[in-house]
């Protein structure tokens, strides 16, 4: 799974996701992207899981490119503890996501691999989404 190698802190705050994203909203390597239409958290083990559902569709033919990485720590207190006594210890990684974020490219395979593939990326991952496709690209 995906997370960093080393953090600056171990523990970060958890701020608040506002505005729309100023990079990464457009294609940069692949022919189709799944884009972003709602702020969210996603966790490492939802971009692994959307990214093995988009690979075996696609039966390991052409390219898959994750745009987004899970930077952010998230911690959680256990389960019956009562408030107070610091903050709880790390969890996981998430990766702040804003509307109009590009989090996969797709490329090497027709559109309708491409689209079905996509779809069930999206339904692994908890935004809402819409597939976008490159504007210089040409159906065959």
């Amino acid at each position: 799974m995906l997370q960093p190698k080393r953090t600056k802190h171990r523990k970060a705050h958890k701020g608040r996701i506002r505005g729309n994203a100023k990079r990464g909203d457009t294609l940069a390597f692949g022919t189709y992207g799944l884009k972003s239409l709602e702020p969210k958290w996603i966790t490492n083990r939802q971009i692994e899981a959307a990214r093995q559902s988009m690979t075996r569709h696609m039966k390991r033919e052409g390219n898959v490119w994750i745009r987004i990485f899970p930077d952010k720590p998230i911690t959680k207190k256990p389960a019956e503890v009562r408030m107070g006594k610091g903050k709880g210890n790390l969890e996981y990684f998430a990766a702040v996501v804003k509307p109009g974020r590009i989090m996969f490219e797709i490329s090497g395979v027709p559109l309708d691999v491409a689209k079905g593939a996509l779809a069930l990326a999206a339904q692994k991952l908890p935004v809402a989404t819409k597939m976008v496709i490159r504007r210089d690209f040409v159906t065959a």
